[in-house]
């Protein structure tokens, strides 16, 4: 019988029609021994990165060690190294984020370490601009124009940055799935299907809102949608954020259900602490909880000076913890001066005098204060905490350090703003964006 009825996988256009004909199965194929499903983004992506088979790559072993380190949890080794093993493949790990405004040092100089990391195992990476997951979240008030401007900015950021631009692909979310709506929405619709709405809310965690029905019902599409990009782009493996792990652990768990070939290694990240105070963690919406991709050479002092760093404490301490997520992967050394007030050692002589005979030699010891005299020198995250535990090292030497060493991680970033216009005006059209943010902000709290 024919009758009027709306396709969800057309838009909601209207069809006039037997309604059998319109509705698709939601049965579909995936690759053995993957977890891409048939005619997805992966059969493009293997045609990008092709040429990378032919380049050299780092031994098995020494690459899941070092993935290992990369992140604060892998699931699971084991199937990394089996992955790494495959001849003639290319492993794809995939990392999303929202353009939502500004980004934060971890975004910007961790991801470029990622990518090029990554890049040395054999590994390349998609990052996919979640446009669509930004207006499901309401960053910059779904406005698609802001979204894509924001966008455009970061790709800029993570080129000033230093990541590989030959081993990573960008892709916008709402362009992708419109290449093969049907066989997304398909996915999305099984994903769905599979799991109760209980489970769907656990992952509320990744949108970083709070439990409860307050929020919007569009944030139960979240999770299948985020699940189903992994399948759409064929990931091998998810690169994310640790407030990521159960939407990730949600893609493993369908996997089992369907008998799918494999399951997509999850590396998760840490989650930077705050600035601002003990054991929060960093919001862009608190200017002082972090350090931004954009902030200038005395905003990153001023906030490392008023940080919190408790002293001979380096649980919950975020400047320690900026030493070991940020520092040290990007530096083999790391150089702290010392005041001599606060533990560094005076520079010592010893100067000899004789008689104008050539009698008997006097000797005095001559101590004056050298600023360089104290400086300590480290090549492990592990032996800066040992000497800030046990006080040898002082929060008044630690802060001035690290705000030297992120500025020397940030100034080819402000270089390259100032020196590519393209770059420059996106930057100033970001700024704006945050600017007006902010005072909407302050506007709904009066």
């Amino acid at each position: 019988m024919s009758r009027v009825f709306a396709s969800p996988l057309h838009g909601g256009l209207e069809f006039d029609g037997e309604e059998e004909c319109y509705r698709t199965s939601t049965g579909f194929e995936f690759h053995p021994g993957s977890c891409a499903a048939k005619n997805s983004i992966r059969e493009r992506l293997n045609a990008h990165f092709a040429a990378s088979l032919s380049e050299p790559r780092i031994p098995v072993a020494e690459a899941v060690e070092r993935a290992c380190k990369l992140s604060v949890e892998c699931i699971k080794a084991e199937e990394l190294q089996a992955l790494l093993e495959r001849k003639d493949y290319v492993p794809i790990s995939y990392d999303g984020f929202e353009p939502s405004g500004r980004m934060h040092i971890a975004q910007g100089i961790c991801k470029a370490h990622k990518v090029n990391e990554l890049k040395k195992m054999g590994i390349r990476s998609v990052m996919w601009i979640a446009d669509w997951f930004a207006v499901l979240n309401d960053k910059l008030g779904g406005d698609w124009a802001n979204i894509r401007l924001v966008g455009e900015y970061f790709k800029h950021v993570w080129r000033a940055s230093g990541m590989d631009m030959s081993a990573v692909k960008f892709l916008w979310a709402s362009e992708e799935i419109n290449k093969n709506a049907d066989l997304y929405w398909r996915l999305v619709m099984d994903i769905s299907r599979s799991f109760n709405i209980t489970r769907f809310k656990r992952c509320s965690e990744a949108l970083g809102r709070a439990e409860g029905d307050n929020r919007p019902a569009a944030s139960l599409l979240y999770p299948a949608m985020q699940c189903a990009d992994i399948f759409y782009i064929g990931a091998d493996i998810c690169q994310l954020g640790l407030d990521q792990r159960k939407i990730n652990m949600l893609a493993r768990e369908y996997c089992e259900l369907k008998n799918v070939g494999a399951r997509p290694i999850i590396m998760s990240h840490h989650m930077m602490p705050s600035l601002a105070h003990q054991g929060g963690k960093m919001s862009k919406s608190i200017p002082n909880s972090a350090i931004f991709m954009e902030d200038t050479e005395a905003e990153v002092n001023a906030k490392i000076k008023s940080a919190w760093c408790p002293e001979k404490e380096v649980t919950d301490n975020p400047c320690i913890a900026y030493f070991d997520l940020i520092v040290f992967p990007q530096f083999k050394t790391v150089t702290i001066p010392r005041k001599p007030k606060n533990g560094g050692k005076r520079s010592v002589a010893l100067i000899q005098t004789t008689t104008n005979d050539g009698g008997l030699v006097h000797n005095r010891v001559s101590a004056h204060l050298n600023n360089r005299a104290g400086d300590v020198t480290y090549d492990s995250q592990e032996k800066l905490e040992e000497d800030y535990k046990s006080g040898a090292l002082h929060p008044a030497d630690l802060k001035p350090a690290l705000a030297s060493y992120i500025n020397r991680l940030l100034q080819p970033v402000r270089d390259y703003f100032q020196n590519n216009p393209e770059a420059s005006k996106l930057a100033k059209q970001v700024a704006e964006l945050q600017k007006l943010k902010t005072q909407a902000e302050e506007k709904d709290k009066q």
